[in-house]
């Protein structure tokens, strides 16, 4: 009986694992056929080199965090406001490599070092925003107001993986939720 071919997603899936665990450099066909329990052989019915797996990934990456979470966002139905909630949801979810915290900040991190990859993330962050300004412009009048808004949900999304700092009496994730509220008044 032959060996059923390690679909192409597993490999994209895969190499964002290996991209979020230790950068592009991290992301080698032979590791990421063992990981797979597969030989390296059948990487090549699918990518022509590690260079088109990284632009699959980079491309995947784009497709899932960007589109596919406002279709998710825009399928639930409801005002602005429940949109923001669902958007605030999916982002915290990150079980998916693809959308993980972990995969954030390798792409970004590859972007400080990769011109193409930065511009590629300018556009994501700019269509990322956009969808939130039209969120947020459903309730706030005021587009100062709805520029910090936006700028405050994308920074915590991103940033407060790096804040170390205590938050007094409350837990992070009670101050999160007091931001999150604060936000959506």
């Amino acid at each position: 009986m032959a060996n059923p071919r390690t679909p192409r997603d597993k490999w994209i899936e895969e190499g964002m694992r290996a991209l979020a665990a230790g950068g592009p450099d991290a992301v080698r066909i032979e590791p990421l056929a063992q990981a797979l329990g597969v030989s390296k052989g059948g990487f090549y019915g699918y990518f022509r080199n590690r260079d088109a797996l990284l632009t699959e990934i980079l491309d995947t990456w784009e497709r899932t965090v960007t589109e596919n979470v406002i279709d998710e966002v825009e399928s639930g139905g409801g005002d602005a406001r429940a949109k923001l909630v669902r958007l605030y949801a999916i982002a915290s979810a990150g079980d998916d490599p693809m959308t993980s915290i972990a995969s954030e900040l390798a792409v970004r991190d590859w972007a400080r070092r990769d011109e193409a990859v930065a511009d590629r993330l300018r556009g994501i962050d700019n269509r990322r925003m956009e969808y939130m300004r039209t969120l947020f412009r459903a309730f706030c009048p005021d587009e100062d107001d709805v520029e910090m808004r936006c700028l405050i949900t994308y920074s915590l999304r991103i940033g407060n993986h790096f804040i170390a700092a205590d938050n007094g009496p409350r837990s992070r994730a009670e101050v999160m939720a007091l931001t999150r509220q604060w936000l959506l008044r």
